[in-house]
């Protein structure tokens, strides 16, 4: 499945690493998101309980009231495994994880394909849904 196929067809969004700084490209990127119609939780240790400005924060995934599609994941590198490991302890299982620009990890992506997710790294979700356009 492409990245432009699956940005039409999953339209709920978890934002690991989302920011409420606007400079942030965490911040930027999934705003672009939101207006463009998709639903977006931002996952934050430090915003969880907010909204900021029309997303709701939440300090973990497991805490998400609802299933989402695809776990966006702005953090390092070395933050991934733990992320995905997360994401696999959920009840559901989001069809998507997906690493922004310059995030890699090869033991997180064998381990997200091996229990069937769809894994995309280092690639943009701005980037990829301007396909679409």
């Amino acid at each position: 499945m492409t990245t432009t196929e699956i940005l039409e067809k999953y339209k709920k969004i978890a934002v690991v690493g989302f920011s409420d700084n606007r400079d942030r490209d965490s911040h930027r990127i999934t705003f672009y998101m939101y207006r463009k119609g998709y639903k977006i939780y931002g996952v934050n240790p430090k915003l969880g309980g907010k909204n900021i400005d029309g997303i709701e924060c939440y300090s973990t995934i497991a805490e998400i009231p609802d299933e989402v599609d695809i776990v966006n994941i702005f953090r390092v590198s070395i933050a991934v495994l733990p992320i995905v490991k997360d994401v696999l302890k959920l009840i559901y299982k989001p069809a998507v994880i997906w690493t922004q620009l310059g995030i890699f990890n090869a033991e997180a992506k064998k381990l997200a394909e091996e229990n069937g997710f769809i894994y995309i790294e280092n690639k943009c979700l701005y980037i990829e849904h301007k396909k679409l356009d």
